[in-house]
């Protein structure tokens, strides 16, 4: 069995929150990190099931599409299709279907458990999209939530 630093890789951190990323603020600015030992600042990275969780969340935030230039076409999630739609329970069986498809084009994710789809309570155009599922090589549980906005959609 490969150990999880190979598995899942190493990256640069993007993302603020990895357990609750918002999509209204995706992240653009690299992390830095303080080095005690030689009171300078690095770059701060992710690896083993952080480097997952953000890889997976930057697959939601992106449009389908958007990496084409890069030689990327199929990469990213078609979420941003319901951007304007009402938050009916049409458009979250949608939702959950395009995470299904953006989840089963990751390599690294062996099974996924569970995804849901619920109208955020406070805010009526706010979906919150809850995803578990079991990475490669692993029986431990990785649980995702993704609030994904809808800027302009209301109640149905």
């Amino acid at each position: 069995m490969a150990d999880s630093f190979d598995r899942f890789g190493v990256d640069l951190r993007l993302l603020r929150d990895l357990e609750k990323q918002n999509s209204r603020n995706p992240g653009n600015d690299l992390k830095i990190r303080s080095r005690q030992e030689t009171l300078g600042t690095d770059l701060e990275i992710l690896s083993r099931v952080d480097n997952l969780s953000q890889a997976l969340l930057l697959r939601f935030l992106t449009e389908v599409g958007e990496l084409t230039v890069l030689g990327h076409p199929d990469y990213g999630s078609r979420l941003f299709e319901l951007i304007g739609e009402l938050n009916s329970e049409t458009n979250r069986n949608r939702a959950k279907l395009f995470v299904l498809e953006a989840l089963q084009a990751e390599p690294r994710v062996r099974e996924i458990r569970q995804v849901t789809v619920t109208q955020n309570q406070a805010d009526r155009t706010r979906m919150d999209i809850k995803v578990a599922l079991l990475p490669v090589d692993s029986d431990t549980l990785l649980n995702l939530v993704f609030p994904f906005f809808l800027e302009g959609g209301t109640q149905a």
